[in-house]
């Protein structure tokens, strides 16, 4: 009878396939248990008395970390959520005390949230303002370790408290946000409601997470954390972040030739993400380089930023840049059917369906000025000049969304090749 090593194959995750044809991560026992050993007992020392609520897929290595290789490392509670529509109702039943939501799940607790606070007293609205006020200076204040005030005290009591007791999040000790870019405008928002979203940055070939934020003066807000312990991040050249360790995969299955392109000989793993490392060691993602559009005027873009900053409009679900070998770049949006009605309504549309906000004139409007005052704060070829609003949004039934909620660029480009080629039609 053989017995198995820690060297041997535990598990096949295979990649979402955003940008091509999903590989199978082959991940050995000594990946799996040395990196839950690393992240859940060493960083961010989750134990036996804390309360964790899955959603993601099972099938996704974020998920696999925490429910199951992270819960047997530290023997956490595991709580099951019905659906990711009833998540935050669940969020409510459960209370967590270890919380991580991908990106999308974040935007979406932060435009209910925002929808319900417009609903609000002025009154209300002041002591909101100035709380957040408050809150986001404590954060930033906080960055370089432990900190308090009695203004934050106060703060704390009149509005935080009832914010995240309101969310289901008043027991949540340690919230975190990986598997997909975040933008700097959500972060601010719960740091400012003393809801610190901590980035964690990671692919399913480091068996989950390559860097760490934690709190306590180890976290920087908009930047995704520092290399786990005892392993090694670096910058090359050309921008790209390669990271080396014990929790670097074995390999693709029956792909030789895709793990020779993605581990080097001196066993550095090239991400494909464009990064950049400060002096303390806190990493910050850029973009990934199979998203880089190339203008024709030969400018290499980095798309995940400025569709960040175009994702926070009021209504927006999604913001995706085109323009790859075009004079200039444009913008697909959708429309998040859960606020836009609400939003269009106080601008003064009639319309009530997300299929007649995509061609009102109202909203295009609302939307045209909002591209011009984002665009003040970008480099002249990161601008956009058109947009088209999309009658149906992004979903993972129907293509655009992995399970973690990215979207599939090269499927967009081409479900929605019609659409952007009408942008780029000379009158």
């Amino acid at each position: 009878m053989s017995v198995q090593k820690s060297g041997d194959l535990a598990t096949l995750v295979y990649t979402s396939g955003t940008t091509s044809r999903p590989k199978a991560v082959m991940l050995n026992h000594r990946n799996l248990v040395w990196t839950a050993d690393k992240a859940v007992g060493g960083h961010l020392e989750v134990h036996d008395k804390d309360i964790f609520i899955s959603y993601l897929p099972l099938s996704h290595i974020a998920e696999q970390m925490t429910t199951i290789h992270g819960s047997l490392r530290g023997g956490y509670q595991v709580w099951f959520a019905e659906s990711l529509d009833k998540l935050a109702e669940n969020l409510k039943g459960i209370r967590p005390t270890v919380f991580l939501g991908v990106p999308r799940v974040w935007e979406k607790i932060q435009a209910k949230m925002m929808e319900k606070a417009a609903q609000n007293s002025n009154l209300k609205r002041k002591i909101a303002k100035w709380a957040k006020s408050v809150g986001l200076d404590h954060a930033r204040k906080g960055q370089y370790g432990p900190v308090s005030s009695l203004k934050f005290s106060l703060a704390n009591k009149l509005v935080f408290s009832k914010v995240r007791e309101a969310l289901g999040l008043d027991r949540c000790r340690l919230a975190a946000t990986a598997a997909a870019p975040i933008s700097l405008g959500t972060l601010e928002f719960f740091y400012s409601l003393n809801i610190p979203v901590l980035e964690i940055f990671g692919m399913s070939e480091t068996t989950g997470p390559a860097t760490l934020s934690e709190p306590d003066g180890g976290y920087r807000i908009g930047k995704a954390g520092r290399a786990l312990r005892e392993t090694e991040i670096k910058i090359a050249p050309d921008k790209e972040l390669l990271v080396r360790g014990a929790h670097v995969f074995m390999g693709y299955f029956e792909n030789d030739a895709a793990t020779k392109e993605t581990i080097d000989e001196d066993g550095w793993l090239h991400t494909g993400d464009l990064g950049h490392i400060d002096e303390n060691g806190f990493l910050s993602i850029i973009g990934r380089k199979k998203n880089l559009i190339i203008t024709a005027g030969g400018e290499n873009i980095a798309t995940e930023m400025i569709e960040q900053k175009f994702s926070e409009i009021h209504g927006v679900e999604h913001a995706f840049v085109v323009g790859d070998r075009q004079k200039y770049l444009s913008m697909l949006f959708t429309l998040d059917s859960e606020t836009i009605v609400t939003h269009a309504s106080s601008l003064g549309s009639q319309k009530t369906s997300v299929s007649a906000l995509a061609d009102c004139p109202i909203l295009k409007k609302f939307l045209n000025d909002e591209i011009e005052r984002i665009n003040q704060d970008l480099a002249r070829v990161q601008t956009i000049k058109k947009f088209q609003v999309l009658s149906d949004g992004f979903s993972e039934e129907s293509g655009e969304l992995t399970p973690t909620m990215k979207v599939k660029r090269a499927y967009v480009l081409s479900k929605y090749k019609a659409q952007i080629s009408s942008l780029y039609e000379t009158n």
